[in-house]
């Protein structure tokens, strides 16, 4: 085995399940708390929330497996009927309205970034905030999807893309800056 493959291999086997729960909880509770920073939007059903954020930072920090397993872990809790998603709400017909697509696109975006991250794009900063703008358009991309089904073609991006575009450099900016202090997290956890 190659160093680069030992390394990817070691950051997606975990040493037990038991050992990693504790982990994987904490950043799915992150999730959650990222999704109660929601503030509606008076002309959008789309809220603007800490959402991305999060996605971004457990992707980059647990790669494609763990952090694909803690967003999907979050969305199932959500269609469930846990109140995960923005502002506390829940169920399976999020998956189905306006926002929708945004949903999905947590999960796409956590697996992109997670594989970038496994690439090794998490050791610089340019590749990582390249990665997380990767995953950020992709969950645009998949939620203006969905959302053209419910609003006028000619106020698509306006409700669902560029209100949203500062929030969505800020986050990737702050993710980035922070991503060094989240690995000695989880260094310290394991």
């Amino acid at each position: 085995m190659t160093t680069n493959t030992t390394a990817i291999y070691s950051k997606i086997q975990p040493n037990s399940l038991l050992a990693e729960l504790p982990l994987l909880a904490t950043f799915n509770m992150l999730l959650v708390a990222c999704s109660y920073l929601s503030i509606t939007v008076p002309f959008s059903p789309v809220p603007i929330t800490g959402q991305t954020f999060g996605i971004l930072l457990v992707a980059m920090s647990l790669g494609r497996v763990r952090g694909l397993a803690v967003v999907m872990a979050y969305l199932l809790e959500g269609a469930m009927g846990m109140p995960v998603f923005a502002g506390g709400t829940a169920g399976i017909v999020k998956f189905v309205g306006p926002t929708g697509g945004y949903l999905v696109g947590f999960a796409a975006s956590a697996y992109l970034v997670g594989y970038l991250a496994d690439k090794g794009w998490d050791k610089s900063f340019g590749k990582t905030t390249l990665a997380m703008a990767l995953g950020t358009a992709l969950i645009f991309v998949t939620g203006l999807a969905q959302l053209s089904l419910f609003v006028p073609s000619g106020s698509l991006l306006t409700m669902g893309f560029t209100p949203f575009v500062p929030g969505a450099v800020v986050k990737i900016a702050l993710a980035s800056v922070i991503l060094p202090s989240v690995w000695k997290f989880v260094k310290n956890t394991k």
